[in-house]
């Protein structure tokens, strides 16, 4: 089932209202009709990396609740989730199985030993020198076996000493037969939709850097889409690299992430240029999700590698910093351009933007004009601003944009007039017949962008002036007058 033509929320289950009870409770109550599809993140038993470490797909995390929940969402809504094709739980059942009985596991064909990299088992330096590294220290952990000695297994995240989440080996009947079940056992409970999260690093291939490796990677997306296929789910895969990955992932048939477009929408306002995001606009591709913000960071490198220069790029960083954000930064040599290193910003898109209402509202009507089905993040959506004590409880920079709001929160941001004006152009975005039809794309002078949409007679354009600082959306429906709804700047 493809997305509808609406706006997505993406949120973790317990942070609008506590529980997935209360986040269906919201979704048929205040905010019904509001959203087409709806991306719970990982609501699975984990442990660690908020769900991204699954010990299990078959349950929910009972303090989230339980399967009814999510199958109350999904029946008036496409309801996405996350499936982590690269990794499992150290703690789940699987690898505990492993850890006992080593090889003679009847789990054991699930994780990568070394020696299905390089046949002696003994990586070359020259090898691992090449990979793309996602935690200090090296992509392998030393595994103790119960039953005696040590196997060495792939863990592509975690940190220097351990990691929780081990990786798959994406190309063993078992593992592939774990996936295909559990696409089964999630389409039963009415999920429509599943991200294969960091889909881009499941091949392992000496001489490469291990990332988005063809055509190896083909083979696997291929035989996953086919068993989606079979069994009716879509499929979203999620990779941050260069733009052309997403473009040959677009031309296959799949949906995509438009995760080059934040920054840019930030390097627009802040410089006053939209030449960048013109340029960018115009050929990137059209069955995307487009984003403004989510559960990681504002997307740098590799995502802006060729569409922004480095000097761009540093002054978006720096500025960001300045309204209270944090920076992951890349490992990997390979990754990095000129020396600069910033991999994601961790900041609200609200604070990022100066906390200012209405140039705010600009940015969100961009995202919700361009190219592809609009995916809001639930902080955004409530137009929230960083929260510092987040990080100072957890340690981890990323939760200066995952507030938990409580009910009472939720009620109290719904009636800030920033939230209304948003929702508002939610509604437009949602039920103008315009927004079904074909884009043009232009706008004079190097501050000036263009979005203008048209099916038969029904047009919905949104011009913005980063020069001037002023936006405006054009709305003319057939057979009744045009309106001009100012969203920045004065007349």
């Amino acid at each position: 089932m493809s997305f509808q033509n609406k706006v997505i929320l993406i949120t973790y289950g317990d942070s609008l209202g506590g529980n997935l009870g209360r986040l269906a409770e919201l979704l048929d109550g205040e905010l019904a009709d509001v959203f087409g599809s709806v991306h719970v993140l990982p609501p699975f038993p984990s442990s660690a990396d908020r769900g991204f470490a699954p010990t299990t797909y078959e349950r929910i995390e009972p303090a989230l609740g339980g399967w009814p929940d999510m199958e109350r969402i999904g029946r008036r809504h496409g309801l996405v989730v996350d499936m982590m094709v690269n990794h499992i739980s150290r703690q789940s059942a699987y690898f505990k199985d492993f850890a006992a009985h080593g090889r003679t596991s009847r789990y054991a064909d699930y994780f990568i030993t070394l020696d299905k990299v390089w046949p002696d088992g003994v990586p070359k330096q020259a090898d691992v020198a090449k990979i793309h590294l996602r935690k200090p220290g090296g992509p392998f952990s030393d595994v103790e076996i119960a039953t005696g000695g040590i196997e060495r297994v792939w863990t592509s995240f975690g940190s220097r000493d351990w990691s929780e989440q081990i990786d798959l080996d994406v190309g063993s009947s078992a593992t592939r037969g774990f996936f295909e079940r559990t696409l089964r056992d999630l389409k039963s409970h009415s999920v429509s939709t599943v991200r294969l999260d960091a889909v881009g690093y499941v091949i392992k291939k000496p001489g490469t850097n291990c990332f988005f490796v063809e055509p190896e990677i083909w083979d696997f997306l291929d035989w996953i889409k086919a068993a989606a296929d079979r069994i009716g789910i879509e499929l979203l895969p999620e990779v941050h690299a260069e733009l052309s990955y997403n473009v040959k992932l677009a031309e296959r048939g799949y949906w995509v992430y438009d995760f080059g477009l934040p920054a840019l929408v930030l390097h627009s306002f802040f410089s006053g240029s939209a030449a960048e995001l013109r340029s960018y606009l115009g050929r990137c591709p059209k069955h995307q999700c487009t984003t403004l913000d989510c559960h990681d960071g504002i997307p740098i490198l590799p995502d802006l590698t060729g569409i922004l220069d480095v000097a761009s790029m540093r002054r978006v960083v720096d500025r960001c910093v300045e309204r209270g954000a944090n920076v992951s930064r890349i490992l990997s040599d390979d990754g990095k351009v000129e020396g600069f290193d910033a991999h994601q910003i961790n900041i609200t898109y609200y604070s990022a933007m100066g906390e200012d209402d209405e140039a705010y509202l600009a940015a969100r009507a961009i995202q919700l004009f361009a190219p592809g089905i609009p995916q809001i993040y639930y902080v955004g959506f409530l137009a929230g601003r960083n929260d510092p004590a987040a990080i100072a409880s957890t340690g981890d920079g990323r939760y200066v944009n995952r507030h938990d709001y409580s009910e009472a929160e939720v009620r109290a941001e719904l009636d800030r007039p920033v939230v209304q004006r948003l929702l508002e152009l939610i509604g437009l975005r949602n039920s103008h017949p315009a927004f079904s039809g074909d884009l043009s794309i232009g706008g004079s002078g190097s501050g000036c962008l263009e979005l203008a949409w048209r099916s038969g007679s029904d047009r919905c354009s949104l011009s913005v002036d980063f020069a001037a600082k002023r936006a405006y959306i054009t709305d003319a429906h057939e057979g009744a007058d045009s309106r001009t709804i100012r969203l920045w700047g004065k007349d």
